[in-house]
């Protein structure tokens, strides 16, 4: 045995001993009778007398051996009967003649079906003797003199009682003494094989020994042959009571005092726990064959291979009773933030570990998650499988969690504290090694950022699904108190004592809880320098990291899945991939309960001054990032930059699909409250307070701001209400607003239908959504018709407004209109539109604005400026007639056109109609009036023309020519469908068909039409009489018969008339010629 060869100078001293000094001095007293007065005065701790039963020795010859009778010096063990056989059979013969050597080997090898009960009964008296007995004590004082001197305790305690060798057993670590230490470790061993050997054990734990029938003190009652059985005993006791099972006892608590002191002296050596040792004796041959016993090496050695299929059951069971034991004085003795040495954390460790394994060592999982185990966890029971299955439940992911369960999982995780070292988690371990391995292998084996690398990779292509589940059920628990973070306590202690008023790492209370600290630090992280008690830098990249962790999972954010748990369930009980939740809860911002609003809102707010938070986003992001946005992304102080950045970049050919919907979900975002958009609430909030209180939504502030803008400029006031500040971030949003429809939510809402049914194939961005709406104006229905063109108004008035416009034509402005101010935008592009430089597709767009302006003399603010006094004046009617909100579809131009005719316009209204004459001359798409009643004869008479676009009034030419043909065509249209079908249209051979019909009886034509052929008859027919005059006759003819003849024969008269007051006028100059040549 190990013991026998640690000690072979020990046995042969007590063998010598025992002969030169006698015990007792006539011999060993097995068993005193029960009149004797010295026996409560040696038994251990007033240990009651042991009675003998006459009927044991009549019945077995052996059990003579326990009556009372005097020995000589020289008894030894293997005389006695009732051991003979088992001596034989276990022991070999030259260790007969030592007593102490007998003893040994049949208390190690004794098991209940190998040592007949008798023969235990004589040993354990055997032992109780040599332990109270004063002589026996007297070998103790001699072989330790030098050690009890040293230990007053230990020299003050009271001979014959055993409590010398007690004392000495407690203080056994500080013996330096070589032969005392061994002979105090061999009568340890002896000691801790029988209960009532232990000083002080038998008082404090004899009620609770018969109350959970752990052993007898009567002689003829069952009698539990081993001191470690009773133990064993006893700690399961113990561990029922603290799991509060059904009928368990409830131990006193001296008694819980000796079990745990027992324990403690028995976990440095495995041989000295005799219940493990029996259990585990051939595991520990199995398992731990190499291991030196000693420190509880083959205690670790044993716990760590507890699940192996090759365990034995008995084994397993005995170590979870020891395990338990140890979680109990474990817990009762952590402490955080105490400074310990390494091995002392090496020890805490394992424990912790173990904590972990096996949810059975803490008695609150057992008793308050017993439910949650059977219906959801069964079967789970190795390697802390069963413990993330709660976790699991505890996060919501199977059903609803017990409160309590979730309060003892929550202490627990605090207890072995998994967030400080990743491998005390054995189930995450194994989980994530494959990933530890790749992604985070520049980081030293166990540090605390392990698990922040893991989140970090969280969603990616690097992370594997059970490492997933694992990591998430844990990090819920942690996010549930930021101490059990050990890098944010470390970077964050200070700030929290200073800013929430934490005195001390352990000082919750439900005043002050956990997760209300780590809200506090996030206050404080995004304040400015003006408003001060700001977190320190390394506190606050500490407190950054956990916010970006909590963003990929809204279950690591305790504050909100406390609040909107109901909210979850009712609008997003189908968003399951990550970070959707989040998504949907700020998509129903209005529909939320209010706790949950607040809370969405603060962190939508958040997230507005640091986009990074949402990790999910920046991964998607990357490419966009990386080219275009570097720069403001590693600015360690975001203030809105990088997604001003994002948005500014959405269309450019790095930005993913992925991206550009988180980036215009953001922004669909903002417009629900003004503060979510941080650079217009850092810039307008006083403006908001002053100008716009009680309105909330974004949209509502911006068309308030700008409002109060341009009423201030057309009034032209002094100054301007709005800061310039506020004026130019005011700008930038109405500018973001403009790019997706989406973002203004009553156009969206009112033009919802037409965009199903006209733009089902368009996508949202880049304004498409709005200009596919603009060109098919004519077909929304009355709501939306009246928004376009609300909106068209906007527009006109201030162009850069008009995001297709400055998007298409970014370069042609920067070309022709850099010294423009930005409402005198478009009105610089119409005047270049005709350069050979400008950009095609930035002269058709501007062809489009022409013609919207043309439609509406509102949508034209030079011309409605110019004209503002001639419009009511001329055009009152017209004005009149119209409804509120509709297009005058281009009528007053038109009126304004007839007035410019008769010359009765101002000079400035005049010059602007003379523009739009000009132009609509060479485009007729300018000229609405014409473009809405010629349609369909400009693509029958002119398709060339108008396919051609060349503004060069081609198209306006073709419908002069073809003048008589339309006037024709629409009298005799559905005569030509019913009699000239077949004939093709051109050189006049419709005309020859219907005058065919005309001459057939049989054929009725239109009353119209016909009258329209017998006119068309008499024309041609006096077209062929009135021939070129071939004489004066003819011409004389030609002038009586025609219609004019009046007018004719006026003329002619009139200019007799004429002559003839000439020739009066000059007949005086003619008579004086005539006398001056008869003069002569």
């Amino acid at each position: 045995m190990a013991d026998c060869i640690r000690v072979p100078l020990l046995l042969l001293l007590m063998c010598i001993l025992s002969f030169v000094h006698p015990i007792r001095g006539d011999g060993i007293n097995i068993n005193r009778a029960p009149g004797r007065s010295d026996n409560a005065q040696n038994s251990p701790a007033g240990l009651a007398p042991v009675a003998v039963n006459p009927g044991a020795a009549e019945r077995n010859p052996g059990a003579g051996a326990s009556l009372p009778r005097r020995r000589s010096a020289g008894w030894k063990l293997a005389e006695e009967a009732v051991c003979r056989e088992d001596l034989t059979r276990l022991c070999p013969k030259h260790s007969w003649n030592n007593n102490l050597a007998v003893l040994e080997c049949l208390q190690d090898k004794k098991e209940e079906t190998e040592i007949a009960a008798e023969c235990n009964h004589l040993l354990w008296n055997y032992k109780l003797n040599l332990t109270t007995d004063s002589k026996f004590e007297s070998v103790a004082v001699e072989v330790c003199k030098t050690t009890i001197s040293e230990i007053k305790e230990c020299a003050a305690e009271e001979l014959g009682k055993g409590y010398l060798v007690s004392c000495l057993v407690d203080h056994r670590g500080n013996i330096s003494d070589y032969q005392c230490n061994q002979y105090i470790t061999k009568m340890t061993s002896i000691v801790f094989s029988d209960y009532r050997l232990i000083c002080g054990f038998m008082a404090k734990c004899h009620d609770d020994i018969n109350a959970l029938h752990c052993g007898s003190i009567s002689t003829g009652e069952k009698d539990i042959h081993s001191q470690g059985e009773v133990i064993a005993c006893l700690e399961k006791g113990l561990v029922r009571e603290a799991e509060e099972q059904p009928g368990a006892h409830t131990i006193r608590e001296e008694c819980k005092k000796s079990i745990m002191r027992v324990a403690e002296l028995s976990s440095d050596d495995f041989h000295l726990d005799r219940y493990l040792y029996f259990s585990c004796r051939d595991d520990r041959e199995r398992f731990c064959e190499n291991t030196l016993a000693g420190e509880g090496r083959v205690y670790k050695c044993l716990f760590n291979h507890k699940f192996e299929e090759a365990m034995s059951e008995r084994c397993r069971e005995a170590l979870t009773t020891r395990q338990k034991l140890i979680a109990q004085d474990y817990k009762s003795a952590v402490h955080r933030g105490r400074v310990v040495s390494g091995e002392c954390q090496g020890e805490m460790m394992d424990y912790r570990r173990m904590l972990m394994e096996d949810f059975s060592l803490s008695p609150e999982i057992v008793l308050h998650c017993r439910s949650e185990i059977e219906g959801h966890c069964s079967g789970l029971h190795r390697k802390g499988r069963t413990l993330h299955c709660l976790m699991k439940v505890g996060r919501g992911d199977a059903a609803a969690i017990d409160p309590n369960c979730q309060r003892a999982l929550q202490t627990l995780i605090q207890e072995a504290d998994p967030g400080a070292d990743y491998r005390i988690d054995r189930a995450l371990n194994e989980a994530c090694e494959s990933v530890i391995q790749t992604a985070c292998k520049h980081i030293r084996n166990g540090d605390p950022m392990i698990l922040s690398c893991l989140m970090e990779h969280l969603y990616t292509e690097k992370m594997v699904e059970d490492c997933e589940h694992r990591l998430l059920e844990l990090q819920y628990f942690i996010a549930r108190d930021w101490k059990l973070d050990p890098v944010l306590y470390k970077k964050c202690q200070g700030d929290a004592a200073r800013l929430c008023h934490t005195h001390g790492w352990n000082e919750t209370s439900e005043m002050m809880p956990p997760g209300a600290i780590f809200s506090c630090l996030y206050r404080h992280a995004y304040r400015s320098v003006e408003q001060g008690r700001r977190l320190s830098r390394d506190c606050k990249v500490e407190v950054q990291r956990i916010l970006h962790q909590r963003a990929l999972d809204v279950k690591l954010d305790p504050e909100l899945q406390r609040r909107c748990m109901t909210d979850l369930g009712k609008w997003c009980s189908e968003k399951t991939e990550a970070g959707q939740e989040l998504e949907c809860l700020q998509d129903h911002l209005e529909d939320l309960v209010s706790d949950c609003r607040d809370v969405v809102g603060n962190l939508t707010e958040l997230e507005s001054e640091d986009i990074q938070i949402e990790a999910l986003l920046m991964r998607a992001c990357d490419p966009v990032i990386q080219n275009h946005c570097h720069e403001v992304a590693d600015n360690q102080i975001d203030t809105g930059d990088l997604m001003d950045c994002l948005v500014q970049n959405k269309h450019q050919k790095e930005m993913t699909e992925k991206c550009a919907v988180g980036v215009t979900h953001f922004q669909l975002i903002q417009i629900k409250d003004f503060r979510f958009s941080y650079k217009f609430k850092t810039a307008c909030k006083e403006d908001v307070l002053k100008l716009c209180p009680n309105i909330k939504k974004k949209v509502d502030v911006v068309i308030c701001l700008s409002t109060t803008v341009r009423n201030d400029t057309l009034q032209d006031a002094k100054e301007q209400r709005v800061s310039v500040r506020c004026r130019k971030q005011l700008r930038v949003e109405e500018v973001e607003m403009s790019e997706d429809i989406r973002l203004e939510p009553e156009l969206y809402d009112s033009c919802k239908q037409d965009i199903n049914r006209l733009c089902q194939n368009i996508q949202f961005g880049n304004a498409q959504v709005i200009e596919c709406l603009k060109e098919n104006k004519r077909q929304l229905t009355q709501r939306c018709h009246q928004r376009i063109f609300k909106l068209q108004e906007v527009e006109m008035v201030d162009p850069e407004l008009d995001y297709q416009l400055m998007r298409v034509c970014k370069h042609m402005i920067r070309r022709f209109c850099t010294e423009s101010e930005g409402k005198n935008v478009l009105q610089c592009l119409k005047q270049n539109k005709n350069s050979e430089l400008m950009d095609p597709k930035c002269k058709q767009l501007i062809t489009k604005r022409q013609i919207t302006q043309n439609t509406d003399y509102r949508l034209n603010p030079v011309l409605r400026k110019a004209c503002k006094a001639d419009i009511p004046k001329f055009c009152q009617p017209i004005l009149n007639k119209a409804t509120p909100d509709s297009e005058l579809e281009g009528q007053v131009i038109s009126c304004l056109k007839l007035k410019y005719a008769d010359q009765r316009l101002s000079p400035d209204c005049e010059d602007q109609i003379q523009i739009i004459l000009q132009e609509s001359a060479l485009d007729y798409r300018l000229d609405p009036q014409l473009q809405m009643h010629c349609t369909q004869e400009i693509s029958r008479l002119c398709p060339e023309e108008a396919a051609a676009q060349e503004q060069t009034g081609q198209v306006e030419e073709c419908l002069k020519v073809n003048l008589l043909k339309i006037k024709q065509e629409a009298s005799c249209a559905l005569d030509i469908k019913h009699h000239c079908a077949a004939i093709p249209p051109g050189k006049g051979r419709q005309m020859s068909c219907l005058m065919e019909a005309l001459q057939d009886k049989r054929v009725r034509l239109q009353p119209e039409c016909k009258k329209r052929l017998h006119d068309r008859i008499e024309m041609w027919s006096y077209a062929a009489k009135v021939a070129p005059a071939e004489g004066f006759s003819d011409l004389a003819i030609q002038v009586m018969t025609s219609p004019s003849k009046n007018y004719i024969l006026t003329v002619i008269g009139a200019g007799v008339a004429l002559l003839f007051l000439v020739g009066l006028l000059c007949g005086r100059f003619t008579k004086r010629v005539t006398q001056e040549l008869k003069d002569r």
